[in-house]
């Protein structure tokens, strides 16, 4: 069997409203580069498409650095077609800014009102584009875990969903649920990223063997 082909995504992505500030999320990028170690024991090919984060890159990988939600799509859409596996834990910003300042905004006492557009769904063009890939998902939620986490696996056309409280962005350790395509779910207790990518990583193979 040849080695898998892995694509990931790691880590926020930044949205500006000038030139010097955005809006972004809380994501450490500590599950996907945990993810994308895990998967290069494995495999020589590994691609991680990487938001802002201060972690070293895993020995072996592909980094591909992005910004923006619109970067990472671009990045993640042209490797898509050679992947075998794609694992998206990255936390894409869902709505950026309408309209980004040229220059830096300056503080005038007045209310500012930004308006903010939708980024593109990455997962959901993923999971139309899907030919062959086993395809996962995260969500982080802060409520109704599994009532969002099972409607994004099935209307993303999702393989596998990992889903945990969003109070992972920051901790060096998960407590996450499985929730599969067939119907299956696990739970797994709560253990280190690395510990949560292994884990991972032996279901996806188990899933590419059948």
């Amino acid at each position: 069997m040849k080695p898998l082909r892995f694509l990931i995504t790691a880590g926020p992505t930044r949205e500006f409203f000038d030139p010097i500030r955005y809006i972004s999320n809380r994501s450490s990028g500590k599950m996907g580069y945990a993810i994308a170690a895990a998967c290069r024991k494995i495999s020589p090919h590994v691609t991680l498409v990487t938001g802002p984060v201060t972690l070293p890159e895993p020995a072996g990988v592909k980094c591909v650095p992005v910004t923006t939600a619109a970067e990472m799509a671009r990045e993640v859409f042209r490797r898509y077609a050679k992947a075998d596996v794609v694992i998206m834990t990255a936390a894409v910003c869902d709505y950026r800014p309408r309209r980004v300042a040229s220059k830096k905004l300056k503080k005038t006492g007045q209310r500012l009102v930004l308006e903010l557009e939708p980024t593109t769904d990455i997962l959901l063009e993923l999971g139309k584009r899907k030919r062959r890939q086993i395809l996962i998902g995260f969500a982080a939620e802060t409520d109704e875990l599994e009532r969002h986490a099972l409607d994004k696996l099935r209307r993303k056309r999702l393989d596998l969903i990992v889903a945990n409280d969003a109070s992972a962005f920051d901790a060096d350790t998960n407590c996450v649920t499985l929730f599969f395509a067939d119907g299956r779910v696990e739970r797994l207790p709560e253990m280190s990223k690395w510990k949560v990518a292994r884990q991972l990583l032996q279901r996806i193979l188990d899933s590419a063997i059948r």
